[in-house]
């Protein structure tokens, strides 16, 4: 009795280890053929959404081991920028859904010329290799097609390399990378393409460090830390090269690949950097630069060739430009910052944190809520997002975007969260969230306050 007593008690404790080791598995690349293998599309496991809560770990972790490598430790508002591009991509998610993988299974039902079997290991195997090719010319066609550029961007912006910036996603790409996997859907069922697509982001997550170094004879085939960084410099030796999501072999194989310099620092964001903290600017930025610049260029063919070749090209100049126009760089560049208060940066944390929770309870309740709900809370999303990062540039309108924002929150209490049954929420978030909110309310209070003691005073 005793023997089983302590197998009962070592099962309680291996369980909940195996289970974590299963989640972050996939951002290694760590998976069983036959455990991750499945027929039909409505059986893959969401298994970004698994992953999700494991980000914010390691992005800590990372935090901390940069701190014991006399590394400045990740800036706040950096961070928080990252991570909020990636929540506005998921919010546009919510509205337009999944039409990807829709479309991929359209093809394979109507178009296929062979269908793989499913359960096969070779086909997961081949599955693997072959959305990573898609991966590639997807990758290089957004550096290279201006109109894809405009998209792509937003995960260039940042002017530090860490995890959060892994996270730092297009709202726009989706609609832009979609069409480079179809014709996969010739012969490779879906559901072996939907895990594998998933299995590929997640391993792009880790190699988004300065904390590892090389990795030896793993540098010749897999796509590292080390290769990653130079395809995020905006040194000109960086410029378009290493578009591998997992295999370094297609940049090897197509002639992009470009080995790290240790003699030449990386200095990372885009090559004109954006000098803003705005995260909906960045999301669209490029895009208002395009639509002037194709009124500005004369003639409908330079107008074609402004959109469908490379973001530096101008009429007279090659396809991708001139690497003779790419500013050079100064190890003693300083990124882009403005200094603000410890509270404001504990406040916008604070606060983004409650808006990332109340995102993921809005897209596990999507389909019960009316859309327009669903719509209006989306847009409060946006605009709480857009004011953090204001906030975090010392715009003077943030304060009043701020106070129309705690307006709406009490309102929402009100109406809404009275009751947690209906609701759906314990009485402990509710209550938090009540908390976070007065208190941010009698904050605000003060600041304002004292705002217009200090302009009432006389001359």
């Amino acid at each position: 009795r005793e023997h089983l007593h302590q197998a009962l008690a070592m099962e309680n404790i291996s369980a909940p280890v195996v289970r974590v080791l299963k989640d972050i598995g996939p951002l290694l690349y760590i998976a069983s053929p036959s455990e991750s293998s499945f027929e039909r599309v409505e059986e893959v496991p969401n298994y970004v959404k698994r992953t999700v809560p494991y980000f914010m770990v390691f992005v800590i972790l990372e935090g901390v081991v940069r701190w014991l490598q006399s590394k400045p430790f990740p800036r706040t508002n950096d961070s928080i920028n990252s991570m909020t591009a990636g929540l506005l991509m998921n919010l546009c998610k919510i509205i337009i859904g999944t039409f990807e993988i829709a479309s991929y299974s359209w093809v394979f039902t109507h178009f296929r010329l062979l269908a793989l079997p499913w359960d096969s290991t070779w086909t997961w195997l081949l599955a693997m290799l072959l959305v990573d090719l898609g991966y590639y010319w997807f990758h290089r066609m957004a550096h290279e097609v201006n109109l894809f550029w405009a998209a792509h961007q937003v995960h260039h912006s940042s002017e530090d390399y860490t995890l959060a910036t892994a996270l730092r996603q297009s709202a726009l790409q989706r609609f832009t990378s979609w069409f480079f996997y179809l014709p996969l859907a010739l012969f490779l069922p879906p559901a072996a393409y939907f895990v594998h697509k998933q299995f590929n982001l997640l391993y792009q997550f880790w190699i988004h460090t300065e904390v590892v170094d090389q990795l030896g004879p793993l540098e010749w085939v897999l796509n590292t830390p080390s290769h990653h960084r130079v395809h995020h410099g905006r040194n000109p030796y960086c410029i378009d090269k290493n578009y591998a999501g997992v295999l370094i072999i297609w940049d090897r194989m197509f002639g992009t690949f470009e080995p790290e310099r240790r003699e030449e620092k990386v200095i990372y964001g885009l090559v004109h950097p954006l000098a803003s903290w705005n995260p909906f600017w960045a999301q669209v930025h490029h895009v208002v630069y395009l639509w002037h610049r194709f009124w500005e260029v004369k003639g409908a063919w330079h107008k074609v060739c402004l959109l469908l070749k490379g973001p530096g090209w101008s009429p007279g100049k090659p396809r991708l430009g001139c690497n003779a126009d790419i500013p050079q760089v100064s190890p003693d560049e300083k990124p882009y910052d403005r200094h603000v208060p410890l509270w404001i940066n504990l406040y916008v944390v604070v606060h983004f944190l409650l808006v990332l929770h109340a995102s993921m309870e809005l897209a596990a309740r999507k389909n019960s809520l009316p859309y327009l709900l669903v719509l209006l809370l989306i847009i409060y999303f946006t605009i709480s997002l857009t004011n953090f990062g204001l906030m975090f540039e010392r715009n003077p309108i943030s304060v009043k975007i701020e106070a129309v924002r705690l307006a709406m929150l009490l309102l929402v209490d009100f109406l809404l969260l009275q009751n947690a049954v209906s609701t759906g929420l314990s009485s402990v978030v509710l209550a938090m969230f009540r908390v976070i909110t007065l208190f941010s309310v009698a904050l605000w209070g003060a600041v304002w306050v004292r705002q217009a003691m200090h302009h009432s005073k006389p001359e």
